[in-house]
């Protein structure tokens, strides 16, 4: 890596893959158990099977896993990407952008198979390296 921002783009790319890997979770479970909530869904592609009442349980955590990643992920890539024009070294944004990003797989692996108290403590390290990061951010820039 010869600059932050590839490091950045790098932590980008690993992001879209989980939150690619996530929605490819609902299509899978919603194609194998032909179970769609939506009528028009399940006329195409359910062939004709009745709209159910509430999404399988796996597509609701995964759903919630999304939800989850909105409210976080967006935060931490403005950080980091603050910090890339600040900080200017590769290691660094990568050393918090990979750390990141394995509390966030570890986080979508434990809700998608409930685990407590894994997916929380997943959740609350990636807040920390959040946190870390906004320390250091504020620490390089004055």
């Amino acid at each position: 890596m010869s600059t932050p921002f590839e490091a950045f783009g790098l932590v980008v790319a690993a992001l879209l893959l989980k939150l690619v890997a996530t929605t490819g979770v609902q299509g899978v479970v919603r194609l194998r158990h032909r179970a769609f909530v939506r009528p028009e869904d399940a006329a195409f592609f359910g062939k004709g099977v009745a709209a159910l009442e509430r999404e399988h349980v796996l597509v609701e955590r995964a759903q919630n896993v999304l939800r989850n990643d909105g409210e976080n992920v967006p935060l931490f890539l403005a950080l980091l990407l603050a910090f890339a024009h600040v900080d200017g070294r590769p290691t660094h944004v990568l050393a918090y952008g990979l750390a990141f990003v394995a509390t966030r797989v570890v986080h979508t692996l434990a809700y998608l198979r409930p685990t407590q108290p894994l997916r929380n403590r997943a959740y609350v390290l990636g807040l920390g390296i959040m946190l870390a990061l906004a320390v250091q951010l504020v620490v390089v820039a004055f």
